[in-house]
C-alpha cells in the first residue's frame, strides 16, 4: 500500500465463508488532525477508530455512511468518526486538558460504544449501543460485532505520527455464501481458526509501510484468496453554509433575531474540519425570506 496514495482493499476467501479488508490513511488523515494539534493519545484513539470506521464501511450493502461513537465521562469523553459508503471519512475528538496515556477503557471511563447506519436518502437509519468493553477499539469493536450483530471479527488497528492502518476479517453471514462454494465451506470447518491465526502473525509496521498486495501474500500465500481492485479513500467534510443556514432556520426567526442584536454576527464553527461560517443581520433576514426558505438544498464547500 503506497502512503502516498490512501486506499481501501477487499478480498474474499474462496473456499472459506470469510472477507477480509486492509486500509492506511495517510493524506485523509492528516487533513483530519492539521488543524485540531491533538495529543498523540488522542490522536491514536480517533485514528484507530477512523480504520474501524472504513473497514467496517467496507462490509456493508448500505449507500450512505457509518458513525462510530464513544462517549464516556473521563478525560476523553467524545470520539466520533464517520465513513460513507465512498470511503470519504472525518472524525473529531472532545479531551481533557490534563489527559494522560492510558488503554481505552481508562481514557473514556464508564463509557458506550454507538454505531449507527444511515443511508444517503435518510430513509433508512439503525443505530445500537453497547457497553464500551476492553482497553482498545478493535477489543470494544470486536466485542460489539458479537454482541449486537452475532458476526465473529477481527481487527489490526495501528497509527503512528503519519499514518493509520488496520486490518479486519469476518465470518460471513450464511446468506451471503454463494452456493456453488457452500459445500467446500462446509467441509473446511478450521478455516476461521486458520485464517485468524495467520492474520495475528501481522506486524503493526506491516500494516503501516507495507503494500496491500504483499501483506495479503505474507499471510495467505497458502490460501486461495480473490483480491478485488482497490479504492481511494479521502477526506470530505459534509458541512456547508446551506446546512448551516438550515440549523439557524429551525431555531426560529425570532431566535436567530435576538442573537445577532446581542452579537451583530452569528459565527459557527464545524469541529470536523475547523470551516468557518458567519452571518450578520442581512444574511440573517434572508434566511427567513421567502426565496430562501424555498431553496435548501444543501451544496458542500
Amino acid at each position: 500500500m503506497n502512503p502516498s496514495k490512501d486506499s481501501l482493499q477487499r478480498f474474499l476467501f474462496e473456499n472459506i465463508s470469510i472477507r477480509g479488508e486492509l486500509t492506511q490513511l495517510h493524506k485523509s488523515w492528516q487533513a483530519i488532525t492539521e488543524n485540531h494539534h491533538y495529543p498523540p493519545v488522542v490522536r491514536d484513539v480517533l485514528a484507530q477508530m477512523l480504520v474501524a470506521g472504513v473497514l467496517l464501511a467496507a462490509t456493508l450493502k448500505l449507500k450512505g455512511r457509518i458513525i462510530l461513537q464513544i462517549q464516556g465521562k473521563g478525560a476523553l469523553p467524545l470520539v466520533v468518526a464517520e465513513c460513507t459508503s465512498e470511503n470519504a471519512v472525518r472524525g473529531l475528538a472532545h479531551y481533557s486538558k490534563d489527559i494522560q496515556a492510558g488503554n481505552l477503557k481508562t481514557l473514556v471511563g464508564d463509557g458506550q460504544l454507538a454505531i449507527t447506519l444511515e443511508s444517503d436518502n435518510k430513509t433508512e437509519r439503525y443505530q445500537s449501543i453497547v457497553e464500551l468493553v476492553g482497553d482498545t477499539v478493535a477489543d470494544a469493536i470486536e466485542h460489539y460485532l458479537e454482541t449486537s450483530e452475532q458476526l465473529s471479527t477481527r481487527l489490526w488497528l495501528t497509527v503512528d505520527s503519519n499514518t493509520a492502518a488496520g486490518l479486519l476479517i469476518q465470518k460471513l453471514p450464511p446468506e451471503s455464501v454463494d452456493e456453488e462454494n457452500l459445500h467446500k465451506v462446509q467441509q473446511d470447518d478450521d478455516g476461521w481458526n486458520r485464517v485468524e491465526q495467520l492474520s495475528s502473525t501481522i506486524k503493526d509496521e506491516e500494516l503501516l509501510a507495507l503494500d496491500a498486495a504483499e501483506i495479503i501474500h505474507r499471510l495467505y500465500h497458502e490460501e486461495d484468496v480473490r483480491v478485488f481492485e482497490s479504492e481511494p479513500v479521502f477526506f470530505r467534510c459534509s458541512c456547508s453554509r446551506d446546512r448551516v443556514a438550515n440549523m439557524l432556520r429551525s431555531l426560529g426567526q425570532q431566535e436567530v433575531t435576538s442573537i445577532i442584536k446581542e452579537k451583530n454576527i452569528i459565527g459557527i464553527h464545524c469541529e470536523f474540519c475547523n470551516h468557518a461560517y458567519e452571518f450578520d443581520a442581512v444574511d440573517a433576514e434572508q434566511l427567513f425570506t421567502d426565496s430562501h426558505l424555498a431553496d435548501n438544498s444543501a451544496t458542500r464547500h
